[in-house]
Protein backbone atom coordinates (compact mmCIF):
# COMPACT_ATOMS: atom_id res chain seq x y z
CA UNK A 1 0.00 0.00 0.00
CA UNK A 2 0.97 3.63 -0.36
CA UNK A 3 0.00 4.45 3.20
CA UNK A 4 2.36 6.25 5.51
CA UNK A 5 4.24 4.04 8.00
CA UNK A 6 2.66 3.89 11.44
CA UNK A 7 5.90 5.05 13.06
CA UNK A 8 5.79 8.36 11.09
CA UNK A 9 2.20 8.94 12.17
CA UNK A 10 3.06 8.16 15.81
CA UNK A 11 5.95 10.66 15.75
CA UNK A 12 3.65 13.39 14.45
CA UNK A 13 1.02 12.55 17.06
CA UNK A 14 3.54 12.51 19.90
CA UNK A 15 4.96 15.87 18.81
CA UNK A 16 1.59 17.45 19.67
CA UNK A 17 1.58 16.16 23.25
CA UNK A 18 2.11 19.00 25.69
CA UNK A 19 0.55 21.75 23.56
CA UNK A 20 -1.31 24.37 25.55
CA UNK A 21 -4.49 26.31 24.80
CA UNK A 22 -6.46 28.98 26.64
CA UNK A 23 -10.22 28.52 27.01
CA UNK A 24 -12.50 31.26 28.41
CA UNK A 25 -14.15 30.31 31.68
CA UNK A 26 -17.85 31.01 31.23
CA UNK A 27 -20.89 28.88 31.91
CA UNK A 28 -22.34 27.00 28.93
CA UNK A 29 -19.51 28.05 26.61
CA UNK A 30 -16.77 25.94 25.09
CA UNK A 31 -13.59 27.02 23.33
CA UNK A 32 -14.06 30.24 21.38
CA UNK A 33 -11.85 32.61 19.43
CA UNK A 34 -9.20 34.44 21.44
CA UNK A 35 -10.75 37.81 20.63
CA UNK A 36 -14.07 36.91 22.29
CA UNK A 37 -14.29 38.53 25.74
CA UNK A 38 -10.56 39.25 26.26
CA UNK A 39 -11.09 40.27 29.90
CA UNK A 40 -12.63 36.92 30.90
CA UNK A 41 -10.52 34.52 32.98
CA UNK A 42 -8.97 31.64 31.03
CA UNK A 43 -8.35 28.01 31.85
CA UNK A 44 -5.06 26.80 30.41
CA UNK A 45 -5.41 23.26 29.08
CA UNK A 46 -2.72 20.80 28.00
CA UNK A 47 -3.08 18.12 25.32
CA UNK A 48 -2.09 14.72 26.76
CA UNK A 49 -2.41 12.79 23.51
CA UNK A 50 -6.05 11.83 24.03
CA UNK A 51 -7.86 14.82 25.53
CA UNK A 52 -7.36 18.34 26.90
CA UNK A 53 -6.63 18.32 30.64
CA UNK A 54 -6.55 21.27 33.10
CA UNK A 55 -3.07 22.75 33.39
CA UNK A 56 -3.33 26.27 34.79
CA UNK A 57 -5.27 29.49 35.09
CA UNK A 58 -4.91 33.03 33.69
CA UNK A 59 -6.79 36.16 34.76
CA UNK A 60 -7.36 37.40 31.19
CA UNK A 61 -6.28 36.93 27.58
CA UNK A 62 -3.09 38.95 27.97
CA UNK A 63 -1.93 36.81 30.90
CA UNK A 64 -2.84 33.68 28.95
CA UNK A 65 -0.71 34.81 26.00
CA UNK A 66 2.28 35.20 28.33
CA UNK A 67 1.82 31.60 29.50
CA UNK A 68 1.22 30.17 26.03
CA UNK A 69 3.98 32.09 24.23
CA UNK A 70 6.82 32.76 26.69
CA UNK A 71 9.55 35.06 25.45
CA UNK A 72 7.42 36.62 22.72
CA UNK A 73 7.06 40.38 22.90
CA UNK A 74 3.61 41.81 23.62
CA UNK A 75 1.29 43.30 21.07
CA UNK A 76 3.07 45.92 18.94
CA UNK A 77 1.99 49.49 19.56
CA UNK A 78 0.16 51.18 16.69
CA UNK A 79 2.11 53.97 14.98
CA UNK A 80 1.58 57.38 16.53
CA UNK A 81 0.28 60.36 14.62
CA UNK A 82 -2.47 60.79 12.06
CA UNK A 83 -2.97 58.23 9.33
CA UNK A 84 -1.82 59.34 5.87
CA UNK A 85 -4.59 60.63 3.63
CA UNK A 86 -4.42 58.58 0.46
CA UNK A 87 -7.98 58.67 -0.83
CA UNK A 88 -10.15 61.52 -2.08
CA UNK A 89 -13.01 63.01 -0.13
CA UNK A 90 -16.37 61.32 0.04
CA UNK A 91 -17.65 57.93 1.00
CA UNK A 92 -17.80 54.60 -0.72
CA UNK A 93 -15.60 51.77 -1.85
CA UNK A 94 -14.87 53.18 -5.26
CA UNK A 95 -13.14 56.43 -4.34
CA UNK A 96 -10.25 57.13 -6.62
CA UNK A 97 -6.83 58.05 -5.23
CA UNK A 98 -5.91 61.73 -5.45
CA UNK A 99 -3.70 62.52 -8.46
CA UNK A 100 -0.26 63.92 -7.56
CA UNK A 101 -0.14 67.72 -7.60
Amino acid sequence: MDDEPLSDWAERRDAKIGRLRAVPIAPDQGPKGAHVNPDAPRAIERWNGHSWEPYGFAANLNDAKHLLYPGVAGDPEPPKGPAPKLLGSGRGRHRKPQPPR
